[in-house]
């Protein structure tokens, strides 16, 4: 097994988790419920972490974390149709429902 991704969000964690799912990709979630340790144990050893369970999977895996993190860091983009300012991880506007386009 090899450590794919871990955040301190646990809704980021299980959304990737989610995604490497829909990918084919099996992974194994740790860490889901140390947060309740927290103060005993240091803040960084409490984060979730998701596992890649099949190594020959790892790189598809990590491709698809970084896809992931670009998207997310991607700039703000404003629709042709309702001109209405989306950000930049999305691929359809959340007013109008037009497609982007690049």
């Amino acid at each position: 097994m090899k450590l794919v991704y871990t955040h301190e969000n646990p809704i980021m964690v299980n959304n990737i988790k989610n995604i490497l799912a829909q990918a084919g990709v099996e992974t194994l979630l740790r860490n889901e419920f140390s947060q309740a340790g927290l103060g005993e144990i240091p803040a960084f050893d409490t984060w979730p972490e998701l596992w890649v369970i099949e190594p020959l999977q790892y790189e598809k895996a990590q491709q698809l974390v970084e896809a992931i993190k670009q998207q997310h860091n991607a700039p703000a983009w404003f629709c042709t149709q309702c001109h209405e300012e989306n950000d930049g991880s999305f691929e359809i506007c959340w007013q109008c429902q037009h497609e982007r386009e690049e």
